[in-house]
């Protein structure tokens, strides 16, 4: 007589699980806080949306392009950040700066250009090559002088003063006009302590320092690392001011994403 067959019975699941670790309200709070410290202390220090608004410094930056800025190394040195890498503004460094002189409406806007000449530089032009302390100095990045984009102001500087501009250039501050006369040592430009020359790589699509003055030590934000997003932009776009013109350029924005992002451009260091 075959032996009855037993159903055998899987082995007993516990009652219950092990219990969850739950997240109380006070920690989850303590976590938002953490990620906006650790997000403003980013976005104060290297995360502001610098965007290039005009063509001074083409073919180096371009219209459109949006930076990440550096803003610690060039800041003044604090004893609570120890093993920062601060340093003094270099020459051919390019930085992002205060205007020294306001705009029209008052506001002192930011700039990018190329540090030219540092503290106790001489400075002169011939047929657009920069003359420093009495070399004449090799610029690939600037854009050359031709006997079409000649001018004597901007390709001879100082050999005009800047009052000649004037007329021209309504931003030519005169504190600018009158100081100038006294900085010119034997022809040449003499940067004056704790203020800094700078120009454009687009030499003669450039209103920099020929025109409105050194950059005080003080002005100066930080130096631009890389490109995080090029978008093919005009260069008048910012002037295009109002509610109807912002709403307009985003949604030109977001239908033209991926055929306007010069996406060669992403994440390129800027030298």
């Amino acid at each position: 007589m075959n032996a009855m067959k037993t159903k055998e019975t899987p082995p007993e699941q516990p009652a219950t699980t092990p219990n969850q670790l739950n997240e109380t309200p006070f920690e989850a709070l303590a976590s938002i806080c953490s990620v906006l410290v650790i997000g403003l202390f980013i976005y104060s220090f290297l995360g502001q949306n610098y965007v290039i608004p005009s063509g001074s410094m083409e073919k180096t930056l371009l219209v459109g392009d949006h930076l990440v800025v550096d803003q610690i190394t060039l800041a003044p040195a604090t004893k609570w950040m120890p093993l920062v890498h601060y340093r003094e503004p270099q020459r051919n460094d390019i930085i992002v700066f205060y205007k020294p002189v306001p705009d029209g409406n008052g506001t002192y806007q930011h700039l990018v250009k190329r540090i030219i000449g540092v503290p106790g530089d001489r400075i002169h032009l011939r047929n657009g090559i920069v003359i420093l302390n009495g070399v004449a100095q090799s610029q690939p990045h600037a854009e050359p002088t031709t006997p079409d984009n000649h001018s004597d102001f901007l390709d001879e500087f100082p050999a005009i003063a800047p009052e000649a501009t004037a007329d021209a250039y309504e931003g030519t501050p005169e504190a600018w006009v009158v100081q100038f006369p006294h900085l010119i040592e034997n022809g040449e430009l003499v940067v004056p302590p704790g203020q800094y020359f700078m120009m454009g790589d687009n030499r003669h699509n450039s209103l920099d320092s020929r025109y409105w003055g050194f950059v005080p030590r003080e002005n100066i934000v930080g130096r631009p690392l890389f490109n995080y997003w090029s978008l093919k932009t005009p260069e008048d776009q910012y002037k295009q001011t109002g509610i109807g013109n912002s709403l307009a350029w985003v949604g030109h924005v977001a239908l033209h994403f991926l055929t306007d992002t010069r996406w060669e451009r992403t994440l390129h260091v800027v030298r």
